[in-house]
């Protein structure tokens, strides 16, 4: 009759020892360094032995001794390719219990080896090519900074890459020296590169039936007699590639064959042709809610290039469908002529708007400005409470967007600079006269190399004899995730006092003439694409200058991967009383 408590209590021991077994048997070693951090410390850190034995569970006594031996010669090896040539290790070790170990290591680096004469010469054609010179001066190999073994050997590879790189084919070292006086805790480099001549590209083959020969070679951003660069082979291959012309592409120089007495570099492109495309997208917002995305594409209607794309966008707020039919002109990595038909409904504040329109246009880029001029076509429909009204306009438009340096043509989920000017008038047959500005421009500045500064701003203003008669999709709203965070999509707008067919009187929100907006935002990112942010936004839509603007601030969580972004922000009202605002944003990399 008493079996049972201690059939329980064996039980409960046995248990405890099962569960305690792996803990003794795993050994612990513990390793404290002291002196040194950063990347003094992450080097010591893998040449270390005992750091890597740590996860051992056979350590005796006599391996720990062999580890701990070896430690001074590790940490000396390890500080020496960063200057540090005389480093002092004090370095103990002792026993903590059955199979675990401590190990505790001073290290006083001692003075630096600073680097006292440093030469880099490139003699031959290449001497002044700007692409040595502007390489040469990044590097950290001047009087008085401290040697480093790895900004040495980077230079000589970097002398010998932008060699290549840039048709010096024949380039070679004729000296590579570094001399360390430790008594003097000083150090001469001496690096001299003789470049030989410089090569030029030589003839062009192409093998591709896609499209038509002479459209091909606009593609290509080089010409037989220029002188060599890899670049404008890579950018070749980009241009090429982002047409969706092609579903594989290859540029390849044939340096196997190059003419030793010609210097020049025959290159060759290979290409298959591509197919038609479709993709599929999804994502939320609390401005959108769930939103879904369809894109089906043929990038290649004829030998001429001309493409088709059809989108279909479709959420809460706003249900679209829009195709475009290009045409390539000039640069057709950059340029083209189109013809773009939409028809979308949108609820901006308390207007609901309908559109439809065929709009032709120009796309032309002049160094590191694109410009747009459209002319469209549209009927509108714009509800608000029990009012309608309907319009039917010409609608001529002009674009400006920067773009960067070597733009070719792919898309651009930021822009730095936006400005569209559009209007109509009763003499070219419009519904409503009217003249509208729309200006957005953003920034990152890297701070530090984990913070980042973004500053966003919006503006906006129209002229318009009858504002009540212009259409909705012409009008300002703010407020909302791209806008001021901390109010609803569009939310923030003037007012108007409007009667429904039941005689019921509400106040809408029915957009504004004017718009001004803008957000700075400070961002720190942490480890696992994660990113913390702290922001303040203000902005408002208006009929008059001087009248209030909305505040909030708030902070955020950003999560990157490779398909989609996540972001989740917090923001409080400042301007008025209220609830703080939550916010998500899901998006896709289509």
């Amino acid at each position: 009759m008493r079996s049972a408590p201690l059939s329980c209590a064996l039980r409960l021991m046995l248990c405890s020892s099962l569960l305690l077994a792996p803990m003794a048997a795993q050994a612990a070693v513990r390793v404290d360094i002291e002196g040194i951090e950063g990347e003094a410390r992450r080097n010591v850190d893998a040449f270390l032995s005992v750091e890597r034995y740590k996860a051992r569970d056979d350590l005796d006594a006599d391996t720990i001794a062999r580890l701990y031996n070896r430690i001074t010669d590790e940490v000396r090896a390890a500080l020496k390719p960063l200057g540090w040539y005389e480093p002092t290790v004090e370095a103990s070790y002792e026993a903590q219990g059955s199979n675990n170990w401590r190990f505790r290591i001073v290290i006083n680096t001692g003075k630096p080896v600073l680097i006292e004469v440093a030469q880099v010469r490139v003699e031959g054609d290449g001497a002044d090519d700007p692409v040595f010179t502007n390489a040469l001066a990044a590097r950290m190999l001047q009087p008085g900074q401290q040697l480093n073994h790895g900004n040495y050997e980077q230079a000589k590879s970097d002398l010998l890459r932008n060699a290549e790189a840039n048709g010096y084919f024949d380039a070679v070292l004729l000296r590579n020296e570094m001399r360390v006086d430790t008594t003097k805790h000083s150090a001469e480099v001496q690096l001299q590169l003789k470049t030989g001549p410089r090569y030029k590209f030589g003839k062009l083959a192409i093998d591709q039936s896609v499209i038509r020969p002479e459209l091909m070679q606009r593609f290509v951003r080089f010409h037989e007699g220029e002188p060599y660069t890899s670049n404008q082979l890579l950018r070749t291959l980009f241009a090429l590639d982002d047409s969706l012309y092609f579903s594989t592409v290859e540029v390849l120089p044939l340096l196997q064959e190059r003419d030793t007495q010609a210097l020049t570099v025959p290159v060759r492109i290979e290409t298959k042709k591509g197919r038609r495309q479709f993709q599929l997208g999804g994502g939320y917002g609390n401005d959108t809610g769930p939103r879904g995305t369809f894109i089906w594409s043929d990038p290649r209607i004829n030998d001429r290039g001309h493409r088709l794309r059809v989108e279909l966008k479709a959420s809460t707020i706003t249900q679209s469908f829009d195709a475009r039919y290009d045409i390539p002109i000039g640069d057709p990595a950059t340029e083209r002529m189109s013809v773009q038909l939409t028809q979308r409904n949108d609820t901006s504040g308390d207007l609901r708007t309908q559109e439809l329109s065929l709009k032709p246009s120009i796309t032309r880029l002049t160094g590191t400005w694109q410009r747009v001029l459209s002319v469209a076509a549209t009927h509108t429909r714009t509800d608000s409470g029990g009012s309608r009204q309907t319009g039917n306009l010409l609608v001529p438009g002009i674009s400006f967007a920067s773009v960067p340096e070597g733009y070719l043509g792919e898309a651009l989920f930021s822009r730095g600079f936006y400005a569209d000017l559009i209007g109509a008038a009763h003499v070219l047959g419009s519904d409503s006269d009217f003249l509208r500005l729309h200006l957005q421009t953003e920034r990152v500045f890297d701070l530090r190399p984990r913070w980042h500064l973004l500053l966003r701003g919006e503006f906006g203003t129209s002229w318009a004899p009858d504002f009540d008669s212009l259409p909705g999709i012409y009008r300002f709203f703010a407020g909302g995730d791209r806008s001021v965070r901390g109010f609803g999509y569009n939310t923030l707008s003037p007012t108007q006092m409007v009667t429904d067919a039941n005689g019921t009187t509400q106040e809408l929100a029915v957009g504004g003439r004017h718009l001004l907006a803008g957000s700075i935002e400070v961002v720190r990112d942490l480890p696992r694409n994660l990113a913390v942010a702290a922001f303040f936004d203000g902005g408002n839509a208006f009929n008059h200058f001087g009248d209030p603007l909305a505040y909030a601030a708030g902070i955020g969580v950003r999560y990157r991967l490779p398909v989609v972004s996540i972001g989740i922000d917090v923001a409080q009202p400042l301007s008025q009383s209220g609830s703080p605002r939550f916010n998500i944003n899901i998006s896709p990399k289509l």
